[in-house]
């Protein structure tokens, strides 16, 4: 089965775009604004009735001129945070309804995480990734913990390897098994935001971000693993060098910094 599409025409050029890419519209007059997940955004002459019916029961309505994919929610306070960290106004009297499209969209992908066939202790997990444990790369296998209306609120460390608790600056046994909040409570929520959106829609993310929690400037790569897990390889910024001995191999940091800006 293939996934949904939905074509339109942006700057003289047509695009099909799958629609679980697809992370929020915003419509200005007669164009619609295309937020998609990798960052693009797409220009669009259509109307707003046109892409609420082709969008379906998935999207829902933020205001007058507003849809967001519901699995793109991550909380609804004042605003409705995004999993890519947009933030988005919305209309008080579609409150009630884009709470319960999310919760219910929430709900159904939690209960197939629930569903799973994992390693049942630590233990196994150690087993799993036992060849990580002496490369020099931080890496850890963490299980996202849901409260009872299926939010993301916190996560398990299941395997770390001794470069993870050299990073971290806290022991392997003091880590495995324990929760990041009860190690760290001034957890940051941007990371509980970012992989718990690997978790539930299996994206790769890559994040370059200060932590507060240790003080350190991160690069991290997630990845999804087993059913409600993710991987983390975690570098230190500050004690990573770049090899570049070429004009070719500067133009290539060169790119790959500025679309870590973008």
């Amino acid at each position: 089965m293939t996934d949904k599409t939905i074509s339109f025409i942006s700057g003289r050029k047509r695009y099909t775009i799958p629609v679980n890419e697809i992370m929020y519209i915003l419509m200005k007059k007669q164009d619609a604004y295309v937020h998609l997940s990798d960052g693009r955004i797409l220009k669009t002459r259509t109307t707003f009735a046109e892409f609420q019916d082709k969008l379906g029961d998935d999207f829902i309505r933020i205001h007058r001129g507003g849809l967001v994919a519901a699995k793109a929610v991550h909380s609804v306070n004042e605003l409705i945070m995004l999993s890519n960290g947009d933030a988005l106004e919305y209309s008080s009297q579609h409150r009630e309804e884009i709470i319960k499209k999310f919760r219910r969209k929430q709900r159904v992908i939690v209960d197939a995480i629930a569903d799973n066939d994992n390693p049942t202790d630590n233990e196994e997990y150690h087993e799993h990734y036992k060849c990580f444990d002496t490369i020099p790369i931080a890496f850890t296998d963490i299980e996202m913990v849901f409260d009872e209306e299926s939010h993301a609120m916190d996560w398990i460390f299941r395997y770390g390897n001794e470069a993870l608790a050299k990073i971290e600056e806290v022991p392997l046994e003091v880590m495995i098994g324990g929760t990041f909040r009860s190690i760290f409570p001034n957890m940051d929520k941007k990371w509980l935001r970012s992989y718990e959106r690997t978790v539930i829609y299996g994206e790769t993310l890559e994040l370059i971000d200060y932590s507060p929690e240790i003080d350190k400037y991160l690069r991290i790569i997630c990845f999804p693993t087993f059913k409600g897990h993710c991987g983390c390889l975690l570098f230190d910024i500050t004690e990573t060098r770049i090899s570049s001995e070429t004009t070719v191999a500067e133009k290539a940091v060169i790119m790959y910094l500025r679309k870590m800006m973008e």
